[in-house]
């Protein structure tokens, strides 16, 4: 008892030891969850979008006459600033800047004093035909006019068509609604089959 009671201090010293070396082992032991890994998802590709560009013509009374690539929304207008602007002698009220452009367009800017040409296309002498086909031609662009759009300036370029028959024109249709074919422009007073036939040729309706 007497020797318990001297090394007391180094047996308790001891039980606390191994109580820590056995706490100790048993945390190395115990099992461990695995560590949450977090993945950041991956942002799934942006497709790209190819858009093909107009090829248009530009003659006529233009700075720089030639073949333009253009956005497929472009009217008129971006096809004669692609080609410089007009020239001088430009008779811009026979044209209609707002006009859309399709593909394989020839874009003629008459000058002042001279008549406009004969579309160099004959597939743009159809009528109803889709946006975007190469024979699709509107205003007075290439010597033909879409007489659902055009203005009066416009329709006064055709033969036989003064500024009378152009303002009847205009108002028939506004009274009536577009041509569906441009034999119905037969219809307006003052237009027969022999003004028609002067103009067959030169008139689409869109």
């Amino acid at each position: 008892m007497g020797w318990l009671q001297k090394h007391r201090g180094y047996f308790l010293l001891s039980l606390a030891w191994l109580a820590c070396s056995g706490l100790g082992a048993v945390i190395i032991r115990w099992p461990r969850p695995e560590p949450i890994a977090i993945v950041e998802p991956t942002p799934p590709p942006v497709p790209t979008v190819s858009v093909a560009s107009l090829q248009v013509h530009v003659t006529g009374a233009v700075l720089r006459p030639g073949v333009y690539s253009l956005s497929p929304d472009s009217r008129l207008v971006h096809a004669v600033e692609a080609a410089g602007g007009m020239a001088p002698d430009a008779d811009e009220e026979r044209i209609n800047l707002a006009d859309r452009l399709v593909d394989g367009q020839q874009v003629y800017v008459p000058r002042r004093g001279t008549p406009i040409p004969p579309s160099p296309t004959p597939a743009a002498r159809r009528s109803g035909v889709a946006p975007g086909d190469s024979g699709a031609v509107s205003g007075a662009v290439a010597g033909i006019v879409n007489i659902n759009t055009a203005s009066a300036a416009e329709l006064e370029s055709l033969p036989g068509i003064g500024p009378a028959l152009a303002q009847r024109i205009i108002e028939h249709r506004q009274a009536n609604g577009p041509f569906a074919d441009p034999s119905e422009i037969v219809a307006v007073r003052g237009i027969g089959e022999a003004t028609y036939a002067k103009i067959a040729d030169r008139i689409v309706v869109r």
